[in-house]
């Protein structure tokens, strides 16, 4: 999508991304050892029951989903961040995920028209709709490179 393409009030829907166990104990050994995320044994004694993702892990499918269905080809250079990150619920192996993306803001920067901002929040469920993911990020576009600064946006 071009950042033309982005209003207030949209939503954007992406998945479903089917998560296995290889895939935690992958993610976990290189960036996030902690037992609960590495060890199938010990975490079916943990107050988790069981094996659960790294909370970035997760951020990562959702940016994977996200990229995929809105962000490919477009105008999107970077981040400044996130306002907030939460992980209500923990992620499994074997869920399937979906991402939901709603656009709170979509608007040039007021000092430099080529800069796009984009204010989203994005909510990972899973097969269940049971929450695991809340994010509000901010993305920059560089709307000179398409050659849309002098175009409007939402």
């Amino acid at each position: 999508m071009k950042f033309a393409d982005f209003h207030t009030g949209q939503v954007i829907e992406a998945g479903p991304y089917a998560l296995s166990e290889a895939e935690v104990l992958q993610f976990a050994t290189a960036y996030d050892p902690q037992w609960f995320h590495t060890d199938p044994e010990a975490a079916l004694s943990s107050r988790f029951g069981g094996l659960i993702a790294s909370g970035w892990h997760t951020c990562g499918i959702a940016m994977r989903l996200i990229a995929d269905a809105a962000l490919h080809g477009s105008e999107s250079f970077a981040s400044p961040g996130l306002a907030y990150v939460k992980w209500p619920h923990p992620v499994r192996p074997g869920d399937r995920l979906t991402v939901r993306a709603t656009v709170l803001e979509s608007r040039r920067a007021s000092s430099r028209p080529d800069l796009g901002l984009l204010r989203w929040r994005w909510q990972m469920v899973n097969a269940d709709s049971v929450e695991v993911l809340d994010l509000e990020a901010t993305s920059l576009f560089d709307l000179a490179r398409s050659g849309s600064a002098d175009q409007s946006a939402g």
